[in-house]
């Protein structure tokens, strides 16, 4: 399972957590992605991952679902709400890409739908394995050569991913940043459904998956504090974040 580093790789030395319950599997992960450059230790339970992450920084989590003492969603659920958080700083952004032998579209859907970045099936390839890896921390560096985006009373900061509207800072978890993110690069823009989940939740279709409307109501109501409303929903089409006479006034 060893292979030969890439330039798709990230530049620094990421720290990844595997939590898996095979040990055969954990330990030729941690192996493989040893030789590429990344730090990586692994874990057997969700117990012993809650731990690590309680205590030690990670860049990424690679999780399985079923594990002894629970199921990954569970994990995966609790990071998202803010309820795995070590002293003074929150997890709830933190990358996690699922491993799992449950290759039905109800279990992807629902990885996604928890909060996952990526959803890889058991058998897989390493290498794409580690393509995957390497592009999700890629979409997780902070923007170094963005200013911050104002957009009327709604501020958007690229490098801290801190929002502020109308002053006061908005919470977001790591989806639904994306998803503001990716509406907020054309403001005006509708952008189709199956665009914001391909781009976002790696959909390869918009099927009848809930979880674009699920996030974009949750960002809509966390926006509503401001004199204008945001994320705005075309029906049958997709969304985009502001109107036309908004985007004069502002």
């Amino acid at each position: 399972m060893s292979s030969t580093p890439t330039n798709s790789e990230p530049t620094r030395a990421a720290r990844l957590l595997v939590v898996d319950d095979d040990e055969a599997v954990r330990l030729r992960l941690v192996d493989a992605f040893a030789l590429d450059g990344y730090v990586a230790e692994g874990v057997e339970d969700l117990a012993s991952a809650r731990r690590e992450l309680r205590s030690h920084e990670w860049d990424l989590v690679l999780l399985d679902i079923n594990l002894p003492d629970g199921a990954g969603y569970e994990l995966l659920r609790d990071l998202r709400a803010g309820n795995v958080r070590p002293a003074e700083r929150s997890l709830a952004e933190l990358p996690v890409v699922m491993v799992s032998g449950r290759a039905a579209e109800f279990d992807r859907i629902r990885g996604f739908e928890f909060g996952c970045d990526d959803y890889v099936t058991k058998p897989y390839s390493f290498g794409e394995l580690r393509a995957r890896v390497a592009a999700v921390l890629r979409r997780e560096r902070p923007a170094e050569d963005h200013d911050p985006l104002e957009l009327g009373e709604l501020v958007i900061d690229p490098r801290s991913r801190k929002v502020m509207l109308a002053g006061r800072k908005i919470a977001l978890t790591h989806k639904e940043y994306s998803l503001l993110s990716a509406l907020a690069a054309d403001p005006e823009r509708v952008f189709e459904r199956d665009v914001l989940l391909r781009n976002i939740w790696g959909y390869t279709g918009a099927g009848s998956t809930r979880t674009l409307d699920a996030h974009a109501c949750r960002l809509r109501a966390k926006l509503s504090g401001g004199q204008h409303r945001y994320v705005l929903n075309t029906w049958g089409v997709g969304y985009r974040l502001r109107d036309r006479e908004q985007g004069a006034e502002s």
